[in-house]
């Protein structure tokens, strides 16, 4: 569902985009807002569900995750309990922050992120090549990030 949003309403998005953890007063002030106004805003984009969650971003480096993998899946067979069966088990594993289903090739595209190549090398053999119905994983070492955000291109709307 597309929610109407106006100018503020972006620009109180993109503020939080790059300082999540701003009160509604000091992003009122930024934009010169009331803070009621901006208050009752937020809230809005809240209970809309444009505003999702508001988290802190970590360094995976500086936490010792220096490896990510893209990993393109194909399963064996494409039912509704397989699939269902292989969301499942991405789920109960933490070292897989992204998946996405896809058209093409290969069914799935994960992303993982480990310390370094031995550890995957180990998720791999003892739980990602075990997932129910995968037959092929295709792995893919980033050697470096070029780009990496979080932020939506809301002047892009």
């Amino acid at each position: 569902m597309h929610i109407k949003l106006d100018r503020t309403d972006l620009r109180i998005l993109e503020v939080l985009q790059e300082h999540g953890a701003l009160s509604a007063a000091e992003v009122a002030e930024r934009l010169n807002l009331t803070a009621s106004t901006c208050w009752r805003r937020i809230s809005r984009l809240e209970d809309t569900g444009v505003i999702r969650g508001r988290v802190a971003l970590l360094d995976r480096e500086k936490l010792g995750l220096s490896v990510t993998v893209f990993a393109h899946v194909k399963l064996s067979t494409h039912g509704r309990d397989a699939l269902a069966q292989f969301e499942r088990a991405v789920r109960e594993h933490p070292e897989i922050l992204e998946c996405y289903t896809m058209m093409g090739e290969t069914d799935f595209l994960l992303r993982i992120v480990t310390r370094d190549i031995k550890s995957y090398e180990a998720f791999f053999l003892d739980h990602l090549s075990r997932f129910p119905a995968v037959q092929v994983v295709n792995s893919s070492i980033a050697l470096s990030v070029i780009k990496e955000t979080t932020a939506l291109p809301l002047q892009a709307r």
